[in-house]
């Protein structure tokens, strides 16, 4: 991955299951890590739509060498 990638929602909800399970933990042992129930981990890692971007950003930082900066807001001309 490049140093600085643009991700949305379904790429930050992949990358967070996938560096909970590389840090080897499950999704129970992420919950009471993170504060939070494990049906919260559950749906910030498989439903994308659901607002959890904060918990997925979390996730990423904590068990992974990356941060998540963001949002970013892109203007487009008409």
């Amino acid at each position: 991955m490049s140093r600085k990638t643009t991700l949305n929602e379904n790429d930050l909800a992949a990358l967070a299951k996938t560096f909970r399970k590389q840090a080897g933990k499950t999704r129970a042992q992420a919950a009471r890590e993170m504060g939070v129930k494990q049906t919260s981990i559950f749906n910030a890692e498989e439903t994308p739509g659901q607002s959890l971007l904060k918990l997925r950003m979390r996730m990423i930082k904590v068990y992974s060498k990356f941060k998540v900066r963001g949002p970013v807001y892109l203007l487009e001309e008409k």
